[in-house]
């Protein structure tokens, strides 16, 4: 997005036409600046509401998962700004729409889940919310509603007669997130194609029961985001309004929140603190201004500062971007992260905090043959790419370089405290523990 001069940004309409607005609120300024903003339904209105108000706006996430990862997080963190410049968030939960399914984005249906399976998820996706907002009963305290509340109890007759007539199937094909599933022939199930209609009712009746307002979400909603706001304007004459975030790849095309182990999940229990402060420092030198914008709260001044720093020295900001996201998911466990990275990548020395795998003192004194000690330290997806990463000289043993992938790894190895530092490359590093 261009900025034509200081003070003024190009905002988007319902259509995407862009216009030119000096921002009043707080909010939206912060949405801008920083990078938050797709598109939005009506950007100055709502500037203005937020200028004049509390607003509630709300984002829902389905319960697909027993973690949120990363690529919520842009979402999470809007919700953040959204209270701390003075207005009141609702976190939505998916206990009915995750029965649905989401098609957006997907080349096949999602996994059906048993009611169960999706109460279990919510209970644990909820736990990371309360590192990002503050709930309570206060004008602008977070609260967080089910939307199985309302649709587990939809009589589907009655709401088709009420509802259905306001949704046009014509142009419900011609959403980008039905088209793109339907252009690639991937089938699109008649479950599905009921998303957008629970979704939009979803608006309808956080409207009416909580005075949300706002819709907030990926740029893959905003299909799903317009229609609640036609309905709510068709069923209850109410002015509504969406704004959608863009989506995040990084500076080489990468999907964000994957590794090649697999998804950066925000409940610690699946992905322990060290490791996520790692995969923020790792991030690519031409995203680390984009990222202190939209994964911390530092002042735009000190991140000009930050990303104009270049070669050796934008190691330094990705430390910084790295314990201030930390800091923000997982608390007082950043400080930790970052002196166990300084231990091992600064002083060689092993870092206490790093991912450890605990192996008997008897399997220790058989011993294992490197590649596949390597493997169970998750360092390597499979026996066959331990074997390749040893070959190609990034293997270490107690940070000396491993010679063969038959080479023992065992009693021998282990230092006065009974461990053993694995590591592959220069960023990824393992503990194996005597027991």
């Amino acid at each position: 997005m261009r900025r034509a001069r200081l003070g003024a940004h190009p905002s988007l309409g319902i259509g995407g036409e862009l216009t030119m607005t000096t921002h009043r609120s707080d909010f939206i300024r912060a949405v801008v600046e920083r990078g938050y903003l797709h598109q939005c339904t009506d950007l100055d209105e709502l500037d203005s509401r937020a200028a004049e108000g509390v607003i509630t706006a709300y984002i829902g996430f389905d319960c697909t998962a027993p973690s949120l990862h990363v690529g919520s997080l842009v979402s999470i963190m809007l919700l953040r700004w959204l209270q701390r410049t003075g207005h009141k968030p609702i976190v939505l939960m998916g206990g009915g729409t995750t029965k649905v399914g989401d098609p957006s984005g997907k080349d096949e249906s999602r996994q059906m889940l048993s009611d169960d399976q999706i109460t279990a998820n919510m209970a644990t996706i909820k736990r990371v919310f309360s590192a990002f907002l503050t709930f309570g009963d206060g004008p602008t305290d977070a609260i967080m509603v089910d939307n199985a509340e309302w649709l587990d109890d939809l009589r589907y007759i009655p709401f088709l007669r009420q509802y259905g007539a306001h949704f046009s199937v014509n142009r419900m094909l011609g959403l980008e997130s039905v088209k793109a599933r339907l252009d690639r022939e991937q089938p699109l199930t008649f479950l599905e194609f009921n998303y957008m209609v629970l979704q939009a009712y979803d608006f309808l009746e956080l409207c009416r029961r909580h005075d949300c307002t706002v819709q907030m979400g990926g740029s893959d909603q905003w299909g799903n985001i317009v229609s609640g706001v036609e309905l709510g304007r068709r069923v209850d004459s109410c002015a509504l309004f969406g704004l959608t975030t863009p989506l995040l790849t990084t500076a080489s095309g990468a999907k964000m929140g994957k590794t090649a182990k697999g998804a950066v999940w925000l409940n610690e229990d699946m992905v322990p603190a060290y490791d996520y402060w790692q995969y923020w420092r790792n991030t690519e030198d031409a995203d680390v201004g984009r990222f202190l914008r939209l994964f911390t709260e530092l002042p735009s001044d000190e991140i000009a500062r930050l990303e104009a720093l270049e070669e050796a020295e934008i190691n330094e900001a990705k430390k910084i971007l790295a314990t201030e996201a930390t800091k923000m998911c997982h608390g007082d466990a950043a400080a930790a992260a970052l002196a166990t990275a300084q231990r091992t990548f600064e002083d060689g020395a092993r870092g206490d905090q790093l991912p450890t795998i605990e192996l008997s003192r008897h399997d220790l004194d058989t011993g294992f043959a490197a590649f596949d000690i390597l493997h169970r330290a998750g360092l390597a997806a499979s026996k066959s790419e331990a074997r390749r990463l040893i070959k190609a000289g990034g293997a270490r043993l107690n940070d000396t370089v491993i010679g063969a992938e038959t080479q023992t790894v065992g009693t021998a190895d282990l230092d006065p405290d009974g461990v053993i530092k694995l590591s592959a490359g220069k960023k990824r590093h393992a503990l194996v523990r005597a027991v």
